[in-house]
């Protein structure tokens, strides 16, 4: 089976999933309505709270939630095998993933625009809401020191990427201006700045930029490590419309028509080159080299992005649902937001498993369990795009480290507000008022310091990413529990969130357990993940418990009115 009919059948299922599955959640399990006032509407501060155009918002979302995690994780899955990769990443998008980051973002925008952790309160109790706050603390830590060396990494190895990624955020600025300042129509705007954006690509590409081995007393490492938390704090200050939005907006049509030049180029490549993008890696390995972990339950949490990832219900609770202009605007940025991410890591596996020339070539990239990453993204896609659209080796791996440096950026930063969140709203929980500037100067002291803890050159950063996957899925199943409580309580049929909810949490909770057993290998001990893991296991646990008296409560109650004035009057009285 070549890589053009395994293209098809993945945008085949897609495709479906957001033009009926979606529909179906929005008509008959959310039941979204244009009534209902929006926090963007009824809260609006032209900070946090802005009304936005749907488009710029699925932008916003998609980047947000698209970081390395996408391409990484299918990148390294695919050592078991083509064919399981492909299968989680396509179902786990249309019935995981599209659910989830749709309900969150519903959910959300029903109440007032509170986070996860917020929500936990509300409908699972103050004692679970305590605990989902660690967890959620712990996985924005991992995000945002993990994505910093990640950025970092591929600004050094691909030096043409510098001027792209940093010359985007003067496009977004500009951007911004251009439509919330001057009023300019979307369309001509969106056209000029996409086309600015890939002719930095080309600059870059001509002009790379190599800092030099000690910049003020620096190694390169640190200097964008540094620079990256600097910038990262004033973004996540910043007003959203003036660079979150336009930034992650602009970025995404930027990534998106880069999705399209990657999948026109296994088209193209499939049916004019000489060279055709062959699959050469096996469709289920049973030859993994040693030291390779059980594909069951490990592919369900190393793919966690691109399937499902409980870092989506994060940002759409956290960020997009205090912009969210109409309800229904809901499946538009929360589904297809998903299916963004899915195409992304489609994107992924096709070209780590056609990208390159010969199963020998293939086996030495993937010669142990971890090896292949974005580097094999980039590799194997620039690839198919030489061959398939003819563009210089050079330029179409400038094309993809930019598209990664991006994503990971946006996640990044968005991160960063996010986790000023989670700080002030534990501030709030023992009845202390923390300002966003000392909470953000608080995100940075504590980013800095994971990522630095083990040397300047970052790797620090990676220091507890191991524990991101299993942490990242139990999230995941944590707010499908209150999407689920939430349908229960108007008395609606929770279903379509419980079945994802079980299978997701009994493989996170399975992975974690077998994590566990590797962190206490007396050979290799490593007790600080080993007490990290027991924290987020019992926290897990715990949350999950109350997720299910809960549930029980929510069977045996009236259910909540129907009406959107009398639904918005009963969350006003309750928070």
């Amino acid at each position: 089976m070549g890589s053009l009919v395994l293209m098809i059948i993945g945008l085949a299922i897609m495709a479906t999933g957001y033009l009926v599955y979606s529909k179906f959640l929005a008509r008959k399990v959310y039941k979204l309505n244009d009534a209902f006032v929006t926090p963007a509407h009824e809260l609006k501060d032209g900070v946090d709270y802005v009304p936005t155009n749907k488009f710029i918002l699925w932008g916003h979302h998609f980047t947000s939630v698209a970081g390395a995690a996408p391409i990484v994780g299918p990148a390294i899955a695919v050592i078991w095998g083509w064919l399981p990769a492909l299968l989680w990443v396509t179902l786990g998008t249309v019935f995981f993933a599209g659910m989830h980051d749709f309900g969150t973002l519903w959910a959300s925008a029903r109440n007032k625009g509170r986070s996860i952790g917020a929500l936990s309160a509300r409908y699972i109790g103050k004692r679970g809401a305590n605990l989902f706050l660690v967890v959620i603390f712990l996985v924005l830590l991992m995000v945002i020191a993990a994505f910093a060396v990640v950025i970092k990494n591929l600004l050094i190895s691909t030096p043409g990427a510098v001027i792209p990624v940093w010359g985007a955020i003067v496009v977004a600025l500009l951007v911004g201006v251009a439509v919330y300042r001057m009023r300019w129509p979307l369309l001509p705007v969106t056209v000029v700045g996409v086309v600015v954006l890939y002719a930095l690509i080309v600059v870059g590409d001509q002009v790379p930029v190599v800092l030099p081995e000690s910049l003020l007393g620096m190694s390169p490492a640190t200097v964008w490590i540094v620079a990256l938390f600097v910038y990262g704090a004033i973004a996540s200050l910043l007003p959203v419309w003036v660079l979150l939005q336009p930034r992650d907006y602009i970025n995404g049509v930027q990534l998106f028509v880069g999705l399209i030049l990657l999948f026109g180029s296994v088209l193209l490549a499939a049916l004019f080159s000489a060279t055709p993008p062959n699959i050469v890696a096996p469709a289920i390995n049973m030859d993994v080299p040693a030291g390779t972990p059980s594909m069951i339950p490990l592919l369900f949490v190393t793919i966690a992005c691109g399937a499902i990832s409980g870092f989506h219900g994060m940002v759409a609770s956290g960020t997009s649902s205090k912009q969210l202009d109409k309800e229904t605007d809901a499946r538009f940025v929360g589904y297809f937001g998903a299916v963004g991410e899915g195409l992304l890591s489609l994107g992924t596996i096709l070209a780590v498993i056609g990208g390159f020339k010969s199963v020998a070539e293939w086996d030495k990239i993937y010669s142990e369990f971890g090896s292949a990453g974005v580097n094999a993204f980039v590799q194997g896609g620039g690839t198919l795009m030489q061959n398939g659209i003819g563009l210089p080796a050079s330029l179409s791996a400038t094309v993809l480290a930019t598209m990664a440096v991006l994503f990971a950026a946006t996640t990044m930063d968005t991160g960063m507000r996010l986790l000023r969140f989670v700080i002030q709203e534990a501030g709030e929980a023992v009845k202390l008022k923390i300002g966003k500037f000392p909470a953000t100067l608080l995100v940075v002291i504590l980013g800095l310091g994971l990522t630095f803890s083990q040397g300047l050159g970052g790797e620090g950063g990676l220091r507890i990413w191991p524990l991101f996957g299993t942490t990242n899925q139990l999230m995941a199943s944590l707010s499908l529990s209150i999407i689920a409580v939430i349908l229960i309580r108007k008395g609606r049929n929770p279903i379509a969130a419980v079945i994802p909810l079980v299978i997701i949490f009994v493989m996170a909770f399975w992975a974690a357990l077998e994590q566990l057993g590797s962190f206490a290998d007396p050979g290799n001990p490593d007790w600080m993940l080993f007490s990290l893991d027991v924290i987020i296991i019992v926290a897990s646990v715990w949350v999950g418990v109350e997720a299910v008296l809960a549930m029980r409560r929510a069977w045996n109650e009236e259910p909540e009115h129907e009406n959107a004035d009398a639904e918005q009057s009963a969350v006003r009285e309750d928070l």
